[in-house]
């Protein structure tokens, strides 16, 4: 015969222990959950290239300037799928910042006016709107006589960089700054930042230039 009594007063004995080490667990669980504190969201560190700078002049396009060393100039030879219809579209590609600065240029005629070009330049620009926190308009103007708008997009748009320069009778030259991955105004911030003042450095040293026959 089972001695009942013996089996009650273990269970009895038991059960406030295992009840008494079931809220502890939870009580050192909640609080470690409560205690716990979300890492900020880091990024890779960006290692930036030297700031130098070199010519270009490959006399063939009617104009001139400087651009920064680490780029690298390459012939823009399809565009939106399609062959680009001037010799002077061409890219200066950025392989240590994984990013691209896009130039095209057009020679103003008849058929090309400066006011289309303008408002294409502009309307292109401003397609950046629904992911764009701001887009900026600054006046471009220098003594080499150019002139242009410089557009500062900010927030998470595709490009954060566009401008066009124009010297109002016979060139006009439009620029646009991409990178090679999702957009992210945070991540990519410093390389953009970094680049800014290359992009400057471009438009102010521009000469129009007649190319040599």
């Amino acid at each position: 015969m089972v001695d009942l009594r013996n089996k009650l007063s273990l269970q009895h004995f038991i059960s406030p222990i295992v009840t008494g080490f079931i809220l502890t667990f939870l009580l050192v669980v909640q609080s470690c959950e409560n205690s716990y504190t979300p890492k900020p969201r880091g990024y890779f560190k960006i290692v930036l290239p030297e700031r130098n700078y070199k010519h270009f002049d490959n006399g063939i396009c009617p104009f001139t300037f400087d651009y920064p060393a680490y780029g690298v100039i390459n012939r823009d030879t399809v565009f939106l799928d399609t062959i680009p219809d001037n010799p002077c579209w061409f890219n200066i590609t950025f392989p240590s910042l994984n990013g691209n600065l896009y130039l095209s240029y057009k020679e103003l005629s008849g058929a090309t006016t400066l006011q289309q070009l303008s408002e294409d330049a502009h309307k292109l620009t401003f397609k950046h709107t629904i992911k764009a926190d701001f887009i900026e308009e600054n006046i471009l103007e220098t003594p080499n006589n150019v002139y242009g708008i410089y557009y500062e997009v900010g927030g998470n748009a595709a490009s954060a960089v566009q401008f066009f320069v124009t010297d109002s009778t016979k060139h006009f030259l439009r620029g646009s700054l991409y990178f090679y991955n999702t957009p992210n105004a945070d991540s990519i911030a410093p390389v953009v930042n970094f680049i800014k003042p290359d992009i400057i450095k471009l438009i102010s040293t521009l000469k129009w230039e007649e190319p040599v026959p």
